[in-house]
């Protein structure tokens, strides 16, 4: 069976479906993440002791570093999980998983009603969404880079990223609208859970997509042929090592660009820089409207000049740009504030638009969902969640407020060498001939040959 086959197969109305299949797990994730993000210093109040309230926040922050922490294992429990019993499955596990974790958040009891329990009930919920977020991007990028004609693919998948901003955006307003309604005494009662709670309905929702969907059709063919791997894991570091080392310099990129602009720079530019918190949070509302504009657009110009010259634009540009944009950040004005910010975000957005179709078309059908899972999990781990903490540690250390260009400079290189040595991979089959024929549980030359056409 070939790609083309395989595309006839797909209704539009199977790809608008696939797509929102895709990306609502997504959405969901980041909008539980950005709200647990912005009460931190109510969580904090509401289930750690308050003898020292510093000590409180650090915890609520240690909590929220565990939850990145146990994202590599997720990544391989639901990695190998969608290599071998399907993309749909584990789809729908995670955000099932994710959901339950955050209907348990919303209802815990307080630590002045349990004590001790409190803050380790939600260390567990922690966890467990942790370890579903470790499996959430790689399943959804391979499902919709498994959906997507050939010919849009960057483009379908750039929607995984759109959902990513838009889950980020609605937070920060669900967030705003609670603290307009209510002073912080009534939300430390319990209007702090209605975040939560709003985000179960919407995991619910995805859940019901994604099990109307089916399979994919690149994974329904390797079912076929009987094909599935026993051992993704271990294929992935014996025979695409390139490919996860490829694909973890780009993560690297992404990651830590995603991080200072959407979540470092606005305590950046309020305590570091000084400006006012209304014009902070302003200026970050910018940058991700910005990038949700242009992924989309993004991703389809990749369709038509391909990912590498997309993902080096993006690359050359922390190179080159992150040093002025800061530099001209710190006069304070108005305008520079808006320009430099805007401009980190329209970077993000070249990175954000294109990645994820570019790491999925690394790695065969096989193990894709492996590999993927793996190199952004530990990428993560490592590279996102210490974004804050480093640039700070940084920043005292040298007294150098421009660290976090530094920084950006730095994975901007790590990205561009990452791009340099892969192959273009726009309108790639994703189950190609030379794929399948290396495939060492093939049950022969002849029967490979047979499927693929």
């Amino acid at each position: 069976m070939n790609t083309k086959n395989i595309e006839g197969q797909v209704s539009r109305k199977g790809l608008r479906t696939s797509v929102a299949a895709g990306s609502i797990g997504v959405f969901v994730h980041w909008f539980e993440w950005a709200i647990y993000a912005y009460l931190a210093s109510t969580i904090a109040v509401v289930f750690f002791p308050q003898q020292d309230s510093t000590a409180a926040l650090l915890s609520v922050f240690a909590v929220f570093a565990i939850s990145f922490g146990v994202r590599p294992l997720g990544a391989l429990v639901f990695g190998t999980l969608g290599d071998r019993i399907g993309r749909k499955k584990t789809l729908s596990i995670v955000i099932l998983s994710m959901s339950g974790a955050t209907l348990v958040v919303g209802l815990l009891p307080t630590y002045d009603a349990i004590g001790l329990w409190a803050p380790i009930l939600l260390v567990a919920a922690r966890v467990v969404q942790g370890l579903a977020a470790g499996g959430e991007f790689g399943s959804a990028a391979a499902f919709l880079a498994e959906y997507s004609p050939r010919k849009h693919r960057g483009f379908g998948v750039s929607w995984l990223e759109f959902g990513s901003l838009l889950g980020f955006l609605a937070a920060s307003l669900v967030v705003f609208v609670l603290s307009s309604a209510m002073d912080a005494q009534a939300i430390a009662d319990g209007g702090w859970r209605i975040p939560f709670l709003i985000a179960v309905p919407l995991g619910v929702i995805g859940f019901y997509i994604r099990s109307k969907i089916e399979d994919t059709p690149e994974f329904r063919s390797l079912e076929e042929l009987g094909n599935v791997p026993q051992s993704p894991v271990k294929e992935v570091f014996t025979k695409h090592r390139k490919q996860l080392l490829q694909m973890s310099g780009l993560e690297v990129m992404m990651h830590v660009t995603f991080y200072i602009v959407l979540v470092y720079l606005l305590t950046y530019q309020e305590k570091v820089l000084g400006f006012d918190a209304g014009t902070a949070a302003l200026l970050s509302t910018a940058a991700s409207v910005a990038g949700l504009i242009l992924v989309p657009f993004v991703g389809a110009l990749s369709d038509r000049i391909g990912r590498k010259p997309v993902l080096i634009t993006a690359a050359v540009s922390l190179v080159v740009l992150a040093y002025p944009l800061f530099l001209i950040m710190q006069t304070g004005a108005a305008w520079a504030g808006i320009v430099s910010t805007i401009g980190l975000g329209i970077i993000l957005a070249l990175i954000l638009g294109v990645h994820a179709a570019a790491a999925a078309e690394l790695f065969p059908t096989r193990t894709r969902q492996t590999g993927l899972s793996i190199a952004y999990s530990v990428t993560a781990a490592i590279f996102a969640g210490t974004v804050p903490f480093v640039l700070t540690w940084l920043i005292a250390k040298t007294g150098n407020d421009m660290m976090p260009a530094f920084y950006l400079i730095l994975v901007g290189l790590i990205g561009l060498a990452a791009v340099l040595s892969m192959k273009e991979s726009k309108g790639k089959d994703l189950l190609s001939e030379d794929k399948v024929a290396d495939l060492s549980l093939a049950p022969s030359t002849t029967e490979a040959s047979r499927i693929i056409r």
